[in-house]
């Protein structure tokens, strides 16, 4: 209803930034105009007289910006950007619902229970809720939120999906 047609060429785009960079380059990318989201997280760190809360990006060297095709280069003016997150050759798009499903889970829960797990082939895992628990495989191959485990003891191969089954990183199978 108050989308315009300009609005509605706006896709979401993933930046990767220099360590630590996250915060900065969203505060610079909003002065120059653009609708950025830097997801963050409160943490509570030790200092050597107290505890104390901080904000922590939820995704290391990564923040989102919406954008149009033609206003794509505005990120490079920002000191910290690395370059945009390639798919398929493709700067990756996110889809507006994920970015609102990013804000309600950092809105509706404990932070301390989040917590950002990225899964590649030759990992070791366990399931660890679900019909699974207590299978423990390598990660042969990933597709978004499901990861195909081979099971040595059986010689075969399942895919889990992460979103409704707990998965742990484990050092040996």
């Amino acid at each position: 209803m108050g989308n315009s047609i300009q609005d509605l060429s706006k896709k979401w785009y993933v930046l990767y930034t220099k360590a630590r960079q996250e915060k900065t380059v969203a505060k610079k990318l909003e002065e120059y105009g653009l609708e950025v989201y830097c997801p963050l997280k409160r943490s509570k760190r030790k200092w050597s007289d107290r505890w104390k809360w901080v904000e922590l990006p939820l995704f290391t060297s990564y923040c989102f910006v919406r954008l149009s095709e033609g206003e794509r280069d505005l990120v490079y003016y920002s000191p910290g950007v690395v370059n945009y997150v390639f798919w398929l050759g493709k700067p990756a798009v996110v889809r507006e619902e994920e970015i609102e499903q990013i804000k309600i889970l950092l809105n509706d829960f404990d932070h301390e229970s989040i917590e950002v797990q990225a899964y590649s082939p030759g990992d070791k895992v366990m399931v660890e809720s679900g019909a699974l628990i207590d299978i423990k495989g390598e990660i042969q191959d990933t597709q978004g939120e499901k990861i195909q485990l081979k099971l040595e003891n059986l010689g075969m191969c399942i895919w889990v999906d992460t979103l409704k089954n707990k998965v742990g990183k484990i050092s040996t199978i």
